[in-house]
């Protein structure tokens, strides 16, 4: 079983390395193509579970514990067969 795990910043937390990338994309001729721009990371993870939902389970208190600082991040998770 596979796990994706998208996390990226809450809105309203500044993201500088989006708004430098957004930036660039509009002085390499790009303006007026791209609205906006967030960065973030991707995990993803060969699981040994049962069942989707103890994936999904295992992984949330995953996210919860280490990989995402819930205090300014938001994750989602995606389970694979």
């Amino acid at each position: 079983m596979k796990a994706i795990i998208n996390i990226g910043l809450k809105k309203g937390v500044l993201d500088s390395a989006g708004k430098a990338t957004h930036h660039t994309l509009d002085t390499v001729g790009f303006k007026n193509i791209v609205q906006d721009v967030r960065i973030g990371k991707q995990i993803i993870m060969e699981l040994n579970c049962a069942t989707k939902d103890e994936a999904q389970e295992q992984v949330a208190k995953m996210c919860e514990q280490l990989l995402a600082n819930t205090v300014i991040e938001d994750y989602d998770i995606l389970i694979e067969e």
